[in-house]
């Protein structure tokens, strides 16, 4: 398999040139120069399937022989090894929770899968990688915890001070190793910013290997639309059209799911489901992209102003715009409308969601199901990520599961920086 450049100039690369490179030269975001649909039988007997399987029929084309078939699914085995479920809400309305991996949030596989691939790639090399990435939120968490003590990878972790939640900052500022966090004076857009200059800047690329384990990079991004194809494998008994909405801040996790549709998954439709981060309800409104700073929220994993990965949509649908708008819909909401869903979820069922899985609700019901549609948002991660605003909200205790206790009262680490000059001397020094 192929990579080429969504800015169209620059050279094609493999699978592993990909994913060590991260970026293009060009700026530009890696894509696979095709997607081949699975036939018709793998979706006929999904249900006869375990996840590992099901995992590497949907990703092998996008590895080719890079990675043999052996290996890969032992890389599947260890990266799956936690459970996916749909649990039904309401009639017609499921969530399905992604929150079972060690730092309980989504990016679980992503980071796993892409830290295992480099692993894999660098075994036999003595030359350091350095993965440099930014975070909103969880990714930061989920990075740290796959990359940790893997040989030959040094893992650098941009975040926004004060915007981050406190079980967040803890997960990516307490494990040490070969994990450091530098904690930047900004908004994440600024992190974003830093991650992507570093990326061009010879005078620092010319002396370290960079690669980005944000969902810019094509082992982050793909492993996502395993998620969308173990949800259709609990509820194709159902017989519904399924509709996914999905909580969406760079935009990473939807588009894989897209991924998945191109390979035969049937879905009626895809909703972006955002917080008052709106670039693309405002993009599919006016047919204009119109990027503006992000402001912060209480689901601040989508505190996105210019998400990365829509130019990978866009591209799913031939950059045509009437077909986008055909299979994709986006929604916005606001802070006291997401504790409103929060607490009718917890008041009628019982069931808590975090900030984020309350919009992915809203936007199910912002899109008027028809009675036959089944409605999946998508739990990205656990409630207890947000313990201050889930318990203020709901009036109610979370426990804490086990995997959050143990780092509670571990002691921060972290490296104040202001501008980009201090990330380039970090990472010169």
């Amino acid at each position: 398999m192929q990579y080429h450049s969504l800015n169209n100039n620059a050279p094609k690369v493999t699978f592993s040139e990909a994913v060590i490179k991260g970026l293009a030269p060009d700026k530009g975001l890696y894509f696979p120069e095709k997607i081949t649909p699975l036939p018709t039988s793998f979706f006929e007997n999904i249900e006869n399937l375990d996840n590992v399987e099901i995992a590497y029929q949907a990703i092998q084309q996008f590895i080719g022989t890079e990675i043999p078939e052996e290996e890969l699914r032992d890389i599947l085995k260890d990266v799956l090894n936690f459970d996916f479920p749909v649990v039904e809400i309401e009639n017609n309305i499921a969530t399905l929770e992604l929150f079972h991996g060690p730092t309980m949030a989504f990016k679980d596989v992503g980071a796993r899968f892409m830290a295992r691939c480099l692993g894999y790639f660098n075994k036999n090399n003595e030359n350091h990688v350095t993965v440099l990435v930014a975070t909103s939120g969880d990714t930061g968490g989920a990075v740290a915890n796959g990359f940790l003590g893997v040989k030959g990878v040094d893992v650098v972790i941009l975040y926004p001070t004060g915007k981050v939640s406190d079980i967040q900052e803890k997960q990516l500022t307490t494990l040490g190793q070969n994990i450091t966090a530098l904690e930047v004076d900004g908004v994440f857009d600024d992190c974003q910013d830093m991650v992507k200059t570093a990326f061009l800047d010879t005078s620092i690329t010319d002396h370290k290997q960079l690669t980005s384990a944000n969902s810019i990079n094509v082992a982050r991004w793909l492993p996502q639309l395993f998620y969308f194809l173990f949800a259709y494998k609990q509820v194709k008994h159902l017989k519904k059209d399924i509709i996914f909405s999905v909580p969406s801040g760079n935009f990473g996790n939807i588009c894989a799911g897209i991924v998945a549709s191109k390979l035969g998954l049937p879905v009626k439709q895809f909703i972006a489901s955002t917080n008052v981060n709106d670039t693309v309800v405002r993009y599919l409104e006016t047919s204009t992209y119109d990027p503006k700073p992000s402001k912060a929220t209480i689901s601040n994993a989508m505190d996105v102003g210019n998400p990365s990965n829509f130019i990978r949509i866009q591209n799913l649908f031939n950059n045509n715009f009437s077909a986008l708008k055909n299979n994709f819909s986006a929604y916005s909401f606001t802070d006291d409308q997401t504790k409103e869903a929060m607490k009718k979820i917890y008041n009628k069922n019982g069931y808590i969601t975090d900030p984020h899985g309350a919009v992915g609700y809203l936007g199910l019901k912002k899109q008027d199901l028809k009675n036959n549609d089944y409605g999946i948002f998508l739990e990205t991660a656990h409630p207890v990520k947000f313990l201050d605003i889930v318990q203020e909200t709901l009036e109610t205790v979370v426990e804490i599961p086990s995997q959050i206790e143990k780092i509670m009262h571990k002691e921060k680490h972290s490296i104040s920086i202001k501008s980009y000059e201090n990330l380039k001397e970090f990472l010169l020094k």
